[in-house]
């Protein structure tokens, strides 16, 4: 699973707003709502992501293990 909990923690250090990603650098509400529910997003968003809050990835997003076990 990807966990984008490192986001909000970015963009509160960067004292950025969703209300300013989405009216000064057009990103999606639907994203912002992707990313609060731990959603698929594309790398071009993520991407988008890190050079508006001038960020390495894992500021950003972080992989999370499957605990269950493959049977």
């Amino acid at each position: 699973m990807i966990s984008y909990n490192a986001f909000w923690d970015t963009l509160r250090n960067r004292k950025m707003s969703t209300y300013m990603l989405i009216e000064k650098y057009n990103i999606s509400p639907n994203t912002l709502t992707r990313m609060r529910n731990n959603e698929y997003l594309s790398l071009r968003t993520i991407d988008d992501l890190c050079k508006i809050l001038n960020c390495k990835i894992q500021d950003i997003a972080e992989y999370i293990p499957d605990t269950k076990e493959d049977q």
